[in-house]
């Protein structure tokens, strides 16, 4: 199937729509008519260089759609099906999965990176690599059963895409990570896609004084009709918000969303939450970054935690249809994340009104 896609060659470059061919679905595959697809900053850190990527890769890892055609010994979806797609997907037999950790899937990670079975898409008969094992800035892609998940077919292509990564990211890292209980105080840095639902999963889990962080005022203003009780343009300032409302207790969580961590940063967090508090990264943090800037004495004595975040500690198949149910009966926003739709030729634009922080989630409507 000759189908365009947006394709990066390289570190630094912009992303081309260009023809690629895509091949039909494999043992277990399924092939995916993809609808709507979310501008997510994971797919900018390969053109940063902030993530290691194998060129040239076609990009988008969080996409709704489907299904077109199924391979041989697939089970659990039909052609027709309307479906999210989870870039993570736990095998179930693994140890992990076993265990009860389905995000660290041994088999889903050599999924997403083409080790476990090549990619089906190729350029000039050269393999190319799919984001994240999926590849949704392609209106049509291949992937593996395990990553498909059915909805109802009421739920809008747009909004159910951002189930894909960042609503389970941002709500698994309040819920699953931080373990946000009733009565909490939370504090989540940078409002953009995860950290608005970071603060919707906060609010669902009950927490009482949540205070959003983000340099963008659209940003802020956003995350109050999101469940945030007060909003700041500084984590210095969020945390004089916390000391008041807290009796100088200060967080119980702090959540890091922004685009891109540092050091720094994560300095900033921990001294934001109290004794005993967590503080998640939910940011990726270029890969040369080999240091922290921690006062370890403190760290140890005070009895925090810093906690990494892969998927927000989901289970996709039991945490996407929760999710689906909760804005379903109203309980959970995913029609407001969405700001502004792009046809696939406007990918850069998009990603730059994400830079210039006018969205709080871009999403490419492809045209079939």
């Amino acid at each position: 199937m000759h189908v365009q896609a947006a394709t990066l060659w390289g570190v630094g470059q912009q992303w081309s729509v260009e023809d690629v061919e895509l091949g039909d679905p494999g043992n277990g595959e399924v092939l995916v008519k993809v609808m709507a697809t979310g501008l997510c900053h994971s797919d900018d850190h390969a053109v940063t260089g902030d993530s290691p990527t194998v060129f040239p890769i076609i990009g988008g890892h969080e996409g709704a759609g489907i299904v077109e055609a199924i391979g041989p010994n697939v089970t659990h979806v039909a052609v027709g099906d309307h479906i999210v797609l989870a870039f993570n997907p736990p095998c179930g037999r693994c140890s992990y999965c076993a265990g009860g950790q389905s995000n660290f899937c041994a088999m889903s990670r050599m999924a997403a990176d083409g080790s476990l079975a090549p990619s089906r898409f190729t350029i000039g008969g050269a393999q190319a690599q799919a984001m994240a094992g999926l590849g949704t800035f392609s209106p049509y892609t291949v992937v593996p059963e395990n990553s498909v998940i059915t909805m109802p077919h009421e739920v809008p292509f747009e909004a159910a895409a951002l189930l894909g990564c960042a609503v389970t990211t941002g709500w698994g890292s309040a819920v699953h990570l931080a373990e946000v209980r009733p009565g909490d105080n939370v504090i989540v840095i940078g409002a953009g896609g995860i950290g608005v639902n970071a603060i919707q999963g906060a609010m669902n889990a009950g927490a009482d004084v949540i205070v959003a962080v983000d340099t963008a005022e659209f940003k802020r203003e956003q995350a109050l009709q999101f469940g945030a009780s007060h909003c700041a343009a500084s984590v210095e300032e969020a945390m004089a918000i916390m000391r008041e409302e807290t009796n100088g207790r200060l967080a119980d969580a702090t959540i890091i969303a922004v685009g891109v961590g540092n050091p720094a940063m994560l300095s900033l967090a921990v001294d934001s939450v109290g004794l005993g508090g967590t503080v998640v990264i939910a940011s990726v943090t270029p890969s040369s970054v080999r240091s922290l800037d921690l006062s370890l004495f403190a760290f140890t004595l005070s009895q925090k935690t810093i906690r990494g975040n892969v998927y927000g500690g989901v289970n996709v198949h039991k945490d996407i249809p929760v999710l689906l149910g909760l804005y379903r009966r109203g309980r959970l926003k995913l029609d407001e994340l969405v700001t502004t739709t792009y046809p696939l030729a406007e990918i850069n634009t998009g990603y730059t009104d994400m830079f210039s922080g006018r969205n709080l989630r871009g999403v490419v409507v492809h045209e079939h």
